[in-house]
């Protein structure tokens, strides 16, 4: 068995080891990117000298139409890059670089919590642009997720919520690959309104995973 297939070979189960920040379950994710490049191994551009390509995976979810950035729990034998990084490979069966400068923190409520009594149903979570450099071919929920690489215009399109389009601008403006796509953005804004849940964008900084602790 391969180090890969080895890595691949369950995913943690249960909330035994979950960290919490007083009421809210903290989450850590990722929003996973490659760049095409040529044969060369440079980064390719559009036509008329455009930034470089970028697309970005995105998972799907069952029973849904609609497509997420892989995230999960961030358990308490782990920092907050170690948690993102394996929730990727369990649910996207990908591994990367990540930006340690998190694209941003919210906190939101899940649909399926939304007629809860319990104090921990809110989560809070911190997501991380992580460039992809391998890609699995077992990972340990891929019969509940398949994974799909989309154009950032098309993944406007599918986020199921506001922060997951808010997440994917930030990667784009750091990128510096927001042009292209701003108007698949101002449409998907217009067009598409979250399910209903509750969400909040928490001011991000380079130090701020941190502060979840």
């Amino acid at each position: 068995m391969s180090s890969s297939d080895a890595a691949a070979a369950a995913a943690r189960k249960g909330r035994l080891k979950q960290r919490y920040d007083n009421e809210f379950r903290l989450v850590a994710g990722c929003v996973p990117y490659r760049v095409k490049k040529d044969d060369e191994g440079n980064p390719c551009s559009s036509l008329g000298g455009d930034p470089a390509e970028v697309e970005v995976l995105m998972i799907s979810t069952p029973n849904r139409a609609d497509m997420v950035f892989p995230k999960g729990g961030w358990e308490d034998d782990e920092d907050v890059y170690q948690a993102a990084s394996r929730e990727v490979m369990e649910e996207a069966g990908v591994k990367g670089v990540i930006n340690r400068a998190a694209l941003g923190h919210w906190v939101f409520k899940s649909k399926s919590s939304q007629n809860s009594t319990s104090p921990r149903v809110a989560c809070k979570g911190c997501i991380f642009a992580m460039e992809v450099t391998e890609e699995l071919e077992s990972w340990p929920e891929q019969e509940t997720h398949n994974r799909r690489w989309v154009s950032p215009a098309e993944a406007y399109q599918l986020c199921r919520y506001d922060w997951m389009r808010e997440a994917l601008t930030a990667l784009l403006e750091r990128l510096s690959v927001m042009e292209p796509v701003a108007a698949a953005a101002a449409a998907a804004t217009q067009e598409l309104t979250d399910q209903p849940g509750m969400y909040m964008m928490l001011q991000a900084s380079s130090d701020g995973a941190v502060a979840l602790c």
